[in-house]
């Protein structure tokens, strides 16, 4: 989520290229050469010889996720510092005792989704009060801002930022650029934050699910005077989409009829935006 040279690209995620939207998660085939690096080395089972128990992040997720009537899910933070924080720490540590290379794809793709967001709601919860995630400077970076570069959790023996996880094992290992509506960055602007945990057996449920809800949100997409404003993340990564006209191929796939009619009326260029404000609930 830094700003830096070479490989990494700008603000909030770095660019890889993905498959379309279409592709169901929990029926994925083999991935072609199946990316270098952290995804190689987490390369998932043919089949899961162990279940992960998601019932506590499901349990805090009850309790402290906030449906706004605006279309936002907010966070509790403060009420989930006081309440919830041992039980999300003890989740967090029964979580680095499991080795995801003997999960499924889909299993595994739900266990990184959720160890991801219980660990940005980890973050944020132990800095509380804070304005926005960004303000959360932990290190592991000479440029720019946010906790997403220092190394927070151990798994299989390896150290991982939520960085390594979103960016070096989901998005090369997937290939799905729903992954984007999955993994939360506390930020008004982000996807919502599922209220369910991610199983094997609901991925494909929620990436749809989680498409829906924010291509016809206003954060998300829309046109106000024949134009259209869309969300930063659409920018910064076109490439997952399958670049420009990849990104409008997948809105009309998920965006209500007037609003994709509105769309293709208004052609042309397309203005971004981005709130970093944080997802909280008070």
């Amino acid at each position: 989520m830094d700003t830096l040279p070479g490989d990494f690209l700008r603000s909030r995620r770095h660019v890889v290229g993905g498959l379309a939207a279409a592709l169901v998660v929990a029926a994925l085939p083999a991935a072609p050469a199946y990316a270098a690096g952290l995804a190689a080395r987490f390369a998932p089972a043919g089949r899961s010889t162990i279940e992960v128990d998601h019932g506590p992040w499901a349990t805090l997720l009850d309790r402290y996720l906030v449906a706004g009537a605006d279309g936002i899910n907010r966070i509790a933070y403060r009420a989930f510092k006081a309440g919830g924080k041992s039980t999300l720490s003890a989740y967090l540590e029964a979580l680095q005792t499991v080795d995801p290379r003997r999960l499924d794809r889909a299993d595994q793709a739900a266990f990184w989704i959720n160890l991801y967001n219980a660990a940005t709601v980890a973050v944020v919860i132990d800095r509380y009060p804070v304005a926005s995630i960004r303000d959360i400077n932990l290190g592991g970076s000479l440029i720019g801002r946010g906790p997403w570069r220092k190394k927070l959790v151990t798994v299989a023996g390896t150290a991982l930022s939520l960085d390594d996880i979103e960016h070096r094992i989901l998005r090369p290992g997937l290939g799905e650029p729903r992954i984007h509506y999955a993994v939360n960055c506390a930020a008004i602007s982000c996807p919502n934050l599922q209220p369910r945990a991610f199983t094997g057996a609901t991925i494909e449920k929620l990436l749809a699910a989680g498409a829906r809800a924010y291509v016809n949100h206003r954060r998300g997409l829309r046109v106000e005077a024949g134009r259209i404003y869309a969300s930063s993340i659409y920018d910064w990564y076109a490439a997952d989409f399958g670049g420009v006209t990849g990104v409008r191929r997948h809105w009309r796939r998920y965006a209500e009829p007037g609003l994709a009619a509105a769309v293709k009326k208004a052609g042309g260029s397309i203005e971004y935006g981005y709130d970093w404000s944080l997802n909280d609930a008070g």
